[in-house]
């Protein structure tokens, strides 16, 4: 592993495999996020933005090829190397300078934009937010989604998970407000690893280190948070742990709106460019948004069914399952209560998974009618099926009580009976 350096370095290896768009001509914002809105997945570069003296790039982590080339593996090693970079992060280098100097602390010279229509407001979507426990003994890295309220202001939405921990714990130790750096415009290892859920206490910026094979440098900002030094934008600034202010609607990973909520507000004190700085516009609901939310997930799941079933042999969280709700799990079976055995294991590593399938290895789990072929042929409701009743669901489910996030789960054990002669199951001339 090793990648291909910063977010420069790999948008001119796409330049150089003929795998980006390049719009060198002026353009409106509204125009490039009317492409961009059109044309989710597409990897493109407004090199000029009217009105503004930054790039807008789109599309770089919009698939599992795009994020293995850029960490340097092939995509069928990304889970492997995820779960490896969890369980062995290694602490990056700090920088003796940054590459960014620092810029009027003003959101309106960013490129921000709504993406859709009914937008709450406009969106950065593909920031990373760098937070520290009171004592500074823990730093937690995480991607939110964050409103823009005015020049200096944004809500910022959080979830109970890592930075809301340690926004409680600066709470409890009488603080009113919670230090952090953001950062826009990043190699996709970074925004990888900040993804990922990777234990409360492991940095996430020693997560994307081991991505890259130790080439990652951290940049210390004036409130002590770090940022990547050659990140593209990078802005000081800090979570209010008193002012609230409605967030949303916003389009989420399932391509519908999410609900208004009062959220925490962010107040940015310094802002930070490098020379010709790029904005990552990410689409809410697009294929970014989903690579990066659904991977990391695949890998922690295929990791806890390898630890119920002698073999794994893939895991998909699939697109039509937003790549969050529904997976796909394939296996090498060795006796009946394997499949059952694969399907608990996923819902007990990804809580907000809702259905899942499992199926023997000799079904291609990203064919969604190879898939529904083995439901077709080797499953049985009465025997094969598994519910679970009032679990604990995922907000991005319209469909879930939206109160209490509970929700019933379905597990499709669609591997062969191994009471009953193989090549009953099989397709002829399959072998």
């Amino acid at each position: 592993m090793g990648g291909l350096g910063d977010l420069r370095g790999f948008l001119n290896e796409l330049r150089r495999r003929g795998a980006i768009r390049e719009f060198k001509e002026p353009v409106a914002i509204e125009e490039a996020y009317r492409f961009i809105r059109s044309n989710p997945g597409a990897v493109a570069i407004f090199e000029d933005v009217r009105g503004y003296d930054l790039k807008i790039a789109t599309g770089i982590c919009g698939s599992r090829e795009l994020i293995a080339a850029a960490i340097g593996i092939e995509p069928a090693a990304l889970h492997g190397a995820l779960n490896e970079a969890m369980r062995n992060p290694l602490e990056p280098g700090e920088a003796n300078s940054a590459a960014f100097s620092e810029a009027e602390p003003d959101l309106s010279h960013l490129p921000i934009a709504r993406y859709y229509p009914r937008d709450g407001g406009p969106y950065i979507s593909s920031a990373i937010v760098s937070a520290k426990s009171p004592d500074g003994s823990i730093e937690n890295v995480s991607i939110h989604r964050m409103m823009v309220l005015d020049r200096r202001r944004l809500a910022i939405r959080i979830v109970p998970r890592h930075l809301f921990r340690l926004c409680e714990m600066a709470r409890a130790s009488g603080s009113r407000s919670l230090p952090i750096g953001v950062a826009i415009g990043l190699h996709p290892s970074v925004l990888l690893a900040a993804s990922s859920p990777a234990p409360f206490g492991v940095s996430e910026y020693a997560v994307a280190n081991r991505l890259m094979g130790g080439g990652l440098r951290l940049a210390e900002l004036g409130n002590s948070t770090r940022v990547p030094f050659d990140a593209e934008i990078a802005m000081e600034g800090e979570i209010s742990l008193e002012e609230l202010e409605d967030e949303g609607p916003f389009v989420d990973l399932t391509g519908t709106y999410d609900i208004v909520r009062r959220q925490p507000v962010v107040r940015i004190d310094k802002v930070y460019k490098r020379d010709g700085a790029i904005y990552h516009a990410l689409l809410p609901g697009g294929p970014e948004h989903a690579i990066l939310m659904g991977l990391p997930y695949e890998a922690r799941i295929r990791e806890a069914v390898a630890a119920a079933v002698p073999t794994v042999k893939d895991v998909r969280l699939t697109p039509g399952g937003c790549c969050w709700l529904h997976a796909v799990i394939s296996i090498e079976k060795q006796a009946d209560g394997d499949g059952k055995n694969a399907l608990l294991a996923a819902f007990a590593a990804h809580p907000s998974l809702k259905h899942a399938v499992v199926v023997d290895s000799d079904i291609d789990i990203s064919d969604p009618a190879a898939v529904e072929w083995a439901i077709a042929t080797r499953f049985q409701g009465d025997r094969d099926l598994i519910i679970i009743r009032g679990a604990r669901g995922s907000s991005l489910d319209p469909s879930a009580d939206q109160e209490s996030l509970t929700t019933t789960k379905l597990g499709f054990d669609a591997t062969r009976p191994m009471s009953k002669p193989r090549d009953k199951f099989l397709r002829a001339g399959s072998g």
